[in-house]
């Protein structure tokens, strides 16, 4: 059986989750010695998707120290306060976004008023006091990761990569003349959001699946994931993404699925371009993003490689 990825939808249709996936969708605060004895608990054993969104689920999301710092210190300097600042800083956090989202979403099912993509917006409707008391900037990432530097960056890595799409979706779907191009930055932004939670809560089980790959070069991504998770992240995304109720047109973005769809198009290729080109510009997938760049854009290869700021190296040197 296949289904919408929400009932009554007219995205694309992908396999249907096991009821769990729609079930409760509201994070628990736990303290941070339970948080990191649950995540320990949890990944003793395989698990599948049901007891992952089971997990994630009840598990208050982190943020960056850094998203932290800089919203107490807004929130202290009431004379520069305003939304477009508050906003600046939430967009740089795939994180923060997504609690942000995840919150406003909520309030919004009750109120029956309509979905919202934008940070601004949803920081416009919520209010900024509210915000502040209703979405703490806790608990941080840095003390959940306490001791795990590898686990540390391997999550940095991909907050940076997380960006650099984000940067790419943008400028092309302004290129592209799309209007609405900051619901492309924000797909582009919360496409990797499960990889980041399992840094967060499955440290050692993501350093296993790099070590895994690194161990053979031909092992796919999903392949290492299903073998150390019990569910592609992919699948895993889609997943918290219904169970947060996160926005139709977000879950349509973020969907590889949609692919023949150019906006969709436009946030795959460009996570696709910030992923391998995270540790320069000689990865062999990079001719065949800027080919695929290029025909989107409706330009030569070569402007794209410009565009992106490509170094003249060619892949494998």
């Amino acid at each position: 059986m296949r289904t919408g990825i929400r009932a009554g939808s007219r995205y694309c249709l992908r396999p249907a989750f096991p009821a769990a996936a729609a079930a409760g969708g509201n994070p628990v605060a736990v303290t941070a010695r339970g948080r990191r004895q649950g995540a320990n608990a949890m990944t003793e054993a395989m698990m599948g998707l049901d007891r992952w969104l089971e997990f994630l689920g009840a598990a208050e999301i982190p943020v960056l120290k850094q998203t932290a710092r800089e919203l107490a210190a807004l929130r202290e300097d009431a004379a520069s306060l305003d939304t477009r600042s508050i906003a600046q800083v939430i967009k740089r956090d795939p994180m923060m976004t997504v609690k942000l989202l995840n919150r406003f979403q909520r309030l919004r099912s009750r109120s029956g008023s309509g979905e919202i993509v934008q940070v601004e917006q949803a920081l416009m409707m919520l209010g900024m006091n509210p915000f502040f008391e209703q979405i703490p900037a806790r608990p941080i990432v840095e003390d959940l990761l306490r001791g795990n530097i590898d686990a540390l960056a391997g999550l940095l890595r991909v907050v940076r990569r997380s960006r650099r799409a984000a940067a790419f979706a943008t400028e092309w779907a302004a290129q592209r003349v799309d209007l609405h191009y900051e619901d492309i930055r924000i797909a582009a932004l919360l496409h990797d959001l499960a990889e980041l939670l399992m840094w967060c809560f499955a440290p050692d089980r993501m350093l296993d699946v790099r070590r895994r790959q690194l161990q053979d070069s031909t092992l796919r991504s999903r392949a290492a994931q299903e073998a150390v998770f019990g569910v592609a992240l992919a699948d895993l995304q889609a997943g918290l993404a219904r169970m947060w109720v996160l926005p139709e047109l977000l879950l349509k973005l973020m969907d590889d699925a949609c692919n023949n769809e150019p906006r969709v198009r436009n946030v795959m290729l460009a996570v696709d371009l910030a992923r391998h080109s995270a540790d320069g510009w000689t990865d062999a997938a990079l001719p065949d993003d800027y080919a695929r760049i290029a025909d989107l854009l409706r330009v030569r290869p070569e402007e794209v490689k410009a565009m992106v700021g490509a170094l003249d190296v060619s892949p494998g040197e």
